[in-house]
């Protein structure tokens, strides 16, 4: 492996990026330079992840929902996001193939990171996911999903599951793929202006 405060991407990253995401080996070194630019220690804090997040989201409260969002890229649990957790974040929050975005946000959804999701983690993230949404917004939502609570029973009800039942990841990623309702109301897109 390279040294991550080298001016130069290892090619063992390199390759390893190119293959695992959707980017051609110039933007991935146009990545890494800016990433080093950005964080000269080679890491992402979660305070500067949290940053990074409430500048997409400026008329919202992101802090909560960045927290989990950084958890599920912190593969490797050590507190920081590296250079490759960080563009595989980029993919896989971006244009990456419908399967693997739901792999991944099975693991936003799964807080205790134990393989199953249960109802209360629905809740939490529902609530994150809530403060995403401007103040109109939430007023223009409909009457069965205008609260987090709301919300996430309404997401809950499509995995035909009871409030105390647990949920596999393919059973999270096969419910979503057939309800687009349920794709909708795992994430927040700001309405087009």
């Amino acid at each position: 492996m390279g040294n991550a405060t080298s001016s130069a991407i290892s090619k063992e990253i390199l390759e390893d990026l190119k293959l695992s995401t959707k980017f051609t080996e110039m933007e991935i070194c146009q990545w890494y330079e800016n990433f080093q630019k950005q964080c000269p220690t080679g890491r992402i804090s979660p305070g500067e992840f949290e940053e990074i997040y409430t500048r997409f989201f400026p008329e919202a409260d992101a802090k909560s929902y960045a927290r989990h969002v950084f958890r599920s890229f912190d593969t490797n649990d050590d507190g920081t996001l590296d250079f490759k957790e960080y563009i595989i974040a980029l993919h896989m929050t971006s244009s990456g193939k419908t399967t693997r975005k739901l792999e991944w946000a099975f693991s936003l959804f799964d807080v205790d990171k134990n393989g199953y999701i249960n109802k209360s983690e629905v809740k939490e993230i529902c609530q994150a996911i809530f403060k995403l949404i401007p103040e109109e917004e939430q007023k223009m939502l409909p009457g069965d999903e205008n609260t987090p609570e709301k919300r996430a029973n309404k997401l809950w009800a499509y995995f035909d599951k009871k409030d105390n039942e647990r949920l596999a990841e393919g059973e999270f990623i096969k419910g979503v793929i057939e309800n687009e309702n349920a794709m909708r109301l795992i994430q927040y897109e700001p309405l087009k202006q």
